[in-house]
């Protein structure tokens, strides 16, 4: 969608159109700013400032500002769970890295937006609302427009979103519900890997939610649930109670029957930016994680 479009109510026609149109979509001061001075209202298909105050009944449309991404498309599958004008969740296979880094320049999931782009007659700017591991499958979200992802981000930082993943670990968790709170962060600029640091040591306040969903030999899958978003904070948090993620070798998991950590982004809520609703997505357990289980 380029464009929002709706008619102007009774009690609306009192008030100056750029007030009825903040209201109406919250958008940030930033994104009207781009509105006013790219001239991107109009009133009946007539640009007009937004200080005019409209009539009953009059239809209002205000494009969206015109952007881009420009990654190198490439053929790779793009699962999609749900999709609107504003957002698209997709289903992230395992292996694939979100975005081009100098480690992996190319076969991202950029690269793959930008092809799904052409296939589907579609040009957005790819904006990830959240961020996934190369080996973490599941929910991705991104925005197809700045005011989309200004309103997750936001939801994110008040604790709006809700975000939960499937893990199968190492051992057997005695309790079976439970809340890892311990701050994490970095022990030396050299390191790939977190750890638990104290928050007077520059560790950052985090907070796990653990729910054991189903017991084996020597083994539990749990469903976690993220209060804070620190860069591979289940898998530090599991490790520091003894409970490596089978196949993360990183924090302590062996790879001898799984070759990625076993984890899985099963479910993304929020409330949708423009309609304002609740919106649930879950993705499926990959073909893999759910082998791994079998032979469990």
């Amino acid at each position: 969608m380029d464009k929002y479009t709706f008619t102007v109510t009774s009690e609306e026609s009192k008030y100056p159109l750029k007030r009825i149109i903040k209201k109406r979509f919250s958008f940030s001061s930033r994104f009207m700013t781009k509105i006013k001075y790219q001239d991107l209202i109009r009133l009946n298909g007539e640009k007009v400032p937004g200080w005019v105050v409209p009539k009953e009944g009059d239809l209002v449309t205000i494009s969206l500002p015109e952007e881009e991404s420009h990654f190198e498309p490439e053929d790779i599958p793009v699962e999609v769970l749900y999709e609107d004008d504003d957002l698209l969740f997709v289903n992230k296979a395992p292996g694939i890295t979100v975005h081009p880094t100098k480690g992996h320049p190319s076969h991202t999931m950029a690269n793959a937006l930008m092809k799904y782009q052409m296939d589907t007659e579609q040009n957005f700017k790819i904006r990830f609302v959240n961020r996934l591991d190369m080996d973490t499958s599941g929910v991705l979200l991104i925005a197809k427009n700045s005011h989309a992802q200004a309103e997750l981000n936001k939801q994110m930082i008040e604790d709006i979103t809700e975000k939960r993943y499937i893990a199968v670990a190492h051992g057997l968790m005695e309790e079976d519900e439970f809340i890892i709170d311990k701050a994490i962060g970095l022990p030396s600029p050299e390191s790939i890997g977190r750890a638990i640091i104290p928050e007077k040591d520059g560790g950052h306040p985090s907070r796990t939610g653990i729910k054991v969903l189903k017991r084996f030999d020597d083994a539990t899958m749990v469903e976690c649930t993220l209060y804070t978003g620190r860069t591979h904070q289940i898998r530090v948090h599991l490790s520091s109670i003894g409970h490596p993620l089978i196949g993360d070798s990183l924090y302590g998991g062996s790879t001898d029957s799984f070759p990625r950590q076993a984890l899985h982004a099963s479910y993304f809520s929020c409330i949708h930016p423009m309609k304002k609703e609740r919106l649930q997505v879950e993705a499926p357990l990959p073909d893999d994680i759910f082998n791994l289980i079998e032979s469990l």
